[in-house]
């Protein structure tokens, strides 16, 4: 076993877990982040996207101790005090998902792009999620959510990276 400590969505946890144990397995089984979705296993889908240190990584690629000191956003740490993150909120506004599984995903992956690019092109858009896989959508609604969060970028960015808090 590995001691390590990692905040998650803003709560501090100080654990011992088996040094092999993927970043998304210890999310979703230790703490119970469940809306991290498990997709492909092998980094294709985007799926298990979460923040790592305000950065956007596909969860099953990452070992949990390699999270060590530092700070993990998931899909329920991006809302703060019940209200939607300006990306989740543009999201629902835009229709930007359907069977709902590639959206945790693809929502961080679009937080991520906005904090490094606050008013992307749709080329930009595209490259920025890119490896995030939906086979609903056609993408068409999800790049309209992620302009129409480009929009109020400035309140994007002030909680982009804040683990739930603003």
């Amino acid at each position: 076993m590995t001691r390590f400590t990692v905040t998650v969505d803003g709560v501090d946890y100080d654990d011992d877990v088996e040094p092999r144990l993927l970043l998304v397995h210890y999310l979703r089984e230790r703490l119970g982040k469940v809306g991290t979705v498990v997709g492909c296993d092998t980094s294709n889908c985007g799926a298990c996207t979460v923040l790592m240190d305000g950065k956007s990584v596909k969860s099953c690629t990452v070992l949990a101790v390699q999270s060590d000191g530092g700070e993990v956003t998931t899909i329920e740490g991006l809302s703060t005090d019940g209200e939607l993150h300006p990306v989740q909120q543009a999201f629902h506004e835009a229709h930007a998902l359907q069977c709902g599984f590639c959206t945790p995903g693809m929502i961080l992956a679009a937080v991520d792009l906005l904090s490094e690019n606050p008013d992307p092109s749709v080329e930009e858009i595209k490259e920025g999620i890119e490896g995030n896989l939906c086979r609903c959508t056609g993408y068409q609604n999800i790049i309209k959510a992620v302009r129409a969060a480009a929009a109020s970028a400035p309140a994007a960015a002030a909680t982009s990276t804040a683990g739930g808090s603003s």
